[in-house]
Formats: structure tokens, sequence, C-alpha cells
């Protein structure tokens, strides 16, 4: 449900936007249903707008390779995480644009790689206490062959370091907790159950 649409259990009493740059955070004052039927007090919420994004798994089915990348996140840093995060291709979708033309560009861009076949994972709410982004995630198939080096685009400060890998290694890596942006976690976990039949989609 869109926040246009009324939904009765949901009394916002007062929106405002307190910061609008290239993020925006918007304030609420609200109340909502309580599972007794009754009302919660009026609550303040503040709100991080980023829009919504999608992301894909790039993977060759002919030779078992995944293509991810690694780059450096000031948010990782921040949390006292590895600041250089191996990662899914992803992107923010800009107005007009569908998740599948992101992955599509963003493949291009970040990983030089070209998807010729797109598989739909699922929608996700990345962090919803206190963020409206979603996050739309897909298994991309790719030629690995040539996958490597480094790309980016240098106005947008982006320098990415593209990490071709054995499925099996990602595994272990996986496992070993080596990986730790979610939006990875999610999507490697989903091909490591669900290898064998995109494999045989994509044969």
């Amino acid at each position: 449900m869109n926040e246009a649409d009324h939904d009765p259990r949901i009394e916002i009493v007062e929106k405002t936007t307190p910061f609008k740059g290239y993020f925006q955070i918007d304030h609420y004052r609200l109340r909502h249903r309580k599972f007794d039927g009754g009302w919660t007090q009026v609550m303040t919420r503040e709100l991080f707008e980023r829009g919504h994004a999608a992301a894909v798994v790039l993977y060759d089915p002919k030779t078992d390779i995944v293509v991810l990348i690694e780059q450096f996140r000031i948010g990782a840093y921040a949390a006292g995480f590895e600041p250089w995060l191996i990662e899914v291709v992803a992107g923010i979708i800009d107005p007009g644009e569908t998740p599948e033309d992101v992955v599509r560009r963003e493949a291009v861009e970040e990983a030089g790689c070209e998807i010729t076949a797109l598989h739909p994972i699922g929608r996700f709410l990345a962090t919803p206490g206190g963020s409206s982004e979603s996050l739309t995630l897909f298994c991309g198939r790719v030629d690995a062959s040539r996958a490597g080096g480094i790309h980016g685009l240098d106005h947008e400060g982006e320098d990415i370091r593209v990490l071709p890998l054995a499925r099996e290694e990602v595994m272990q890596k996986l496992a070993q907790g080596a990986i730790s942006n979610f939006t990875a976690v999610v999507g490697l976990q989903w091909l490591a159950l669900n290898y064998t039949e995109i494999m045989r989609i994509w044969k």
C-alpha cells in the first residue's frame, strides 16, 4: 500500500520534511490501531527517504561462476565493519525506470557484464523501522569469462572491483561471515537454494 492510499488503521496527524537534499528526512506525527482495537498515543517518527532500489545476483550457469563486486561503504565504516564490502550489483530506481532497467544498466556500469536473462527473486523492505526503501532482487544470467577489473562512474565517486568467484567459494565466504551486505546475503542464500533449478532453466 502506498502512503497516498488511505488506511483506516493509521492516522497521520502531521507530516513535514525538515531536510531535503540528495536524500530526504520526513517527520511524522501519527497514531495507529492497536491489536486490542484501541489506538496508540500520538507518536513521532523520522523516516529516511532514499527511493527504491533494484539488485541482481550475476550468475554464469555454464561455468558455475558468481560475479560479485567490492566497494567502500561509509555506513559499514561508521558501524565498525570492514568498510570494503563484497556485494551484488545494485542501483537506485530513477523516475521512469523499471527495476529490470536498473539492473541491466548497473551490471554494465559496475561489473562490465551484459545480462542475457533475468529471473525474479522477490521484493523486500530494507529497513522498515526507519526507511521506506524497497529492494527488488533478481538473478541475472551473464557470461563471466571476461568479468574482472575495476569499474564504476568517476562522477559518482565509484571505485568498484569485480570479483568473479566459483559458486562454492562464494558459499564458503557466506558461511564464514565474510559477506555482510544484507542484499548480497539474501540473494546468495536464494542462489544456494535454487541454483540447480536456475541451471536447468538457463543451460
